[in-house]
């Protein structure tokens, strides 16, 4: 029996149980960040600037090394990344919980950022070495995908429920328990895996890897949030620099840390830009909806928590049907499909007005989830595919990596230009009779608004919450145009790739009758393989 062959047994799949966990953490500690923002801000009373940080620093450290550790999971053991790792973000979660002050969250989410780049590549590239098979692969990517979609499921009711009764870092203790079940577990039913020749560890070429992400992402943010500036062009320059050395690097390299002959086919470059777009858009809008339910529609968080339900239900459903229609329709068609209905979704988010009811609200976020969690399980299967098993560490972080890159840039990007929206409309509308202080805090944010508004006279108060709510809501408006236009560019690229591969001398490799027909290969009409994918 060929290894590509080998069917994977009760062990694997009770591994691939465990190997979900962490998943699920990953996608709770994210949705229970958006309900838990209102609380948090009560309490620590963070600026405009800061409550964004608060959410960009984990996910920009956790972007910046994944590379990184899916390499060093490749040199000295996946598995022993992944513990290692859940442990310090165990530990991290309790410091975050207790944090005293807007600076220290920031500090505590960054270090759980970096714990948390140990994970996602780790449980990734442990799959593909765990499952040889390729429609027991796609199975358990499939399993792996809808691991985020449940914790985004319970991550909103079960902050919900903590918030009622505690307070808001008890949404980080809850990390914990999970983190020693993993620990336990981990050993017992997960094996090792690592390269049998995977060189020296690169440090150079990591430290460069996390200066590129970091100053490009930075730059990014603080131009959308204050217009051009030097500060920000300078570092997103010095981020496309450091990109371009650690490219370089990794060309002369005996050992490098990414394969970047994977990049010379579109149908691998493709799916990972797709999958950027996708999350960018889709990362980047949460931001908007729990303070609209919460603040406008004056839910509190364990009732808006159980208005989100649909729209995180509705995932496997999509993960599902994307999966069975793939072999039969072609990963690109299903794709661009996920894709369309997203874009409906958004355009429904973008007729939102203040007045709108929840129903309306959970209806467009409902087809944006649906489409999707369709897109984001294809394309995982594709990258991880394109890989070999020795390599399966690095291409894992390269996917998580789009993911991660895309969420936190769309959250820097579509937050940083709501709030400027935001600001500049409650600059012009605020109504009359506030002192600079209350009029500065009224339009740093939405929840700065609320609070002021408490403090005055009701019909001072009434109008400036109405005026506040309607410039969210056109704050709301302008993130949906957005996202309407990054997720049809996706649509739009796939559909070039498409016809690129009808062309004579298309990037698409002959594949054997078995791959055409499982359709589990790389990303084209009927299911072959690209160039340069190993078939084991």
């Amino acid at each position: 029996m060929t290894e590509a062959s080998k069917k994977a047994d009760t062990r694997q799949w009770i591994g691939l149980a465990v190997l979900v966990l962490p998943c699920v953490l990953a996608s709770m500690d994210m949705s229970i960040m958006f309900v838990t923002l209102p609380s948090l801000t009560a309490d620590l009373q963070p600026s405009g600037s800061q409550l964004l940080w608060i959410m960009d620093s984990y996910g920009f450290l956790l972007a910046g090394l994944l590379i990184t550790m899916g390499t060093l999971g490749d040199r000295i053991g996946r598995r022993r990344v992944l513990l290692t790792g859940a442990a310090a973000f165990g530990l991290a979660s309790v410091l975050a919980a207790y944090s005293t002050g807007p600076g220290m969250l920031i500090a505590t989410r960054a270090l759980m950022g970096i714990a948390g780049a140990s994970l996602a590549p780790s449980t990734l590239s442990l799959i593909r070495n765990m499952f040889h098979d390729e429609r027991q692969r796609a199975t358990a990517v499939g399993v792996w995908t809808a691991g985020f979609a449940g914790g985004a499921i319970i991550g909103p009711i079960i902050g919900g429920l903590l918030l009622e009764h505690f307070w808001w870092g008890s949404v980080f203790l809850i990390n914990v328990p999970v983190m020693m079940l993993l620990l336990v577990l981990g050993p017992l039913v997960l094996p090792e895996y690592r390269a049998t020749e995977p060189g020296r560890f690169d440090l150079p070429g990591a430290l460069l890897s996390l200066t590129a992400v970091l100053a490009l992402i930075y730059g990014i943010k603080t131009t959308a949030e204050h217009g051009f500036d030097w500060t920000g062009v300078g570092c997103a320059a010095a981020g496309l620099g450091a990109g371009a050395l650690f490219v370089r690097r990794q060309r002369a390299a005996t050992h490098p840390m990414i394969d970047l002959a994977l990049f010379r086919t579109r149908h691998f470059n493709v799916p990972l830009l797709i999958d950027a777009l996708a999350t960018f858009a889709l990362v980047g809008f949460s931001l908007f909806n729990w303070q609209f339910m919460q603040f406008v529609l004056g839910m509190g968080p364990l009732e808006s928590a159980l208005w989100s339900v649909p729209t995180f239900l509705v995932m496997p459903v999509g993960i599902g049907l994307a999966t069975a229609m793939a072999p039969r329709f072609g990963k690109p068609n299903v794709m661009a499909a996920g894709l369309t209905v997203a874009v409906a979704g958004y355009l429904a988010l973008a007729l939102i007005q203040a007045d709108s009811g929840i129903v309306h609200l959970v209806s467009a976020l409902s087809v944006v989830s649906i489409g999707i969690a369709g897109v984001a399980a294809v394309v995982t299967e594709v990258i991880l595919s394109a890989a070999p098993p020795e390599r399966a560490g690095a291409a894992s972080a390269l996917a998580e990596t789009s993911a991660e890159f895309g969420g936190a840039l769309g959250i820097a990007v579509l937050g940083s230009i709501g709030t400027a929206v935001y600001s500049a409309r409650m600059g012009s509308q605020a109504p009359a009779g506030l002192t600079p202080e209350q009029q500065a805090a009224a339009a740093e944010t939405l929840g700065g608004a609320v609070d002021t508004a408490t403090t005055l006279p009701h019909r001072t108060g009434e109008a400036l919450r109405e005026v506040a709510f309607e410039a969210f809501s056109h704050e709301m408006r302008i993130a949906a145009v957005a996202s309407v236009v990054v997720t049809a560019g996706g649509a739009l690229l796939i559909a070039s790739l498409r016809r690129t591969a009808k062309r004579p001398g298309a990037l698409v490799a002959p594949a054997s009758g078995a791959e055409r027909t499982t359709g589990h290969g790389g990303l084209d009409e009927v299911g072959e393989l690209p160039a340069g994918t190993p078939t084991s």
